[in-house]
């Protein structure tokens, strides 16, 4: 895995840690790629990126920026 940059898991984008969402970058409906930023999570003043761990189109968003999510928070849902 690269630095700064996290991967969700399967069909989930899961928050790694807690911090402040500072950006989402996706929308219900949206057709993602696989490893597609997703969102932007700023925890400790780093910001990781979150991205698609496959292709898929956005079934839930969960968040928006500025939202504090914690460890374990599923942010965005693929189908």
């Amino acid at each position: 895995m690269e630095p700064n940059k996290v991967t969700g898991t399967g069909s989930m984008c899961v928050a790694p840690m807690a911090g402040l969402l500072r950006s989402v970058s996706v929308k219900v409906g949206d057709h993602v790629t696989a490893g597609q930023e997703l969102c932007v999570l700023e925890a400790m003043k780093m910001q990781k990126s979150l991205s698609a761990a496959k292709a898929g189109v956005v079934k839930k968003v969960n968040c928006k920026a500025g939202d504090n999510v914690g460890e374990g928070d599923v942010l965005i849902e693929l189908d």
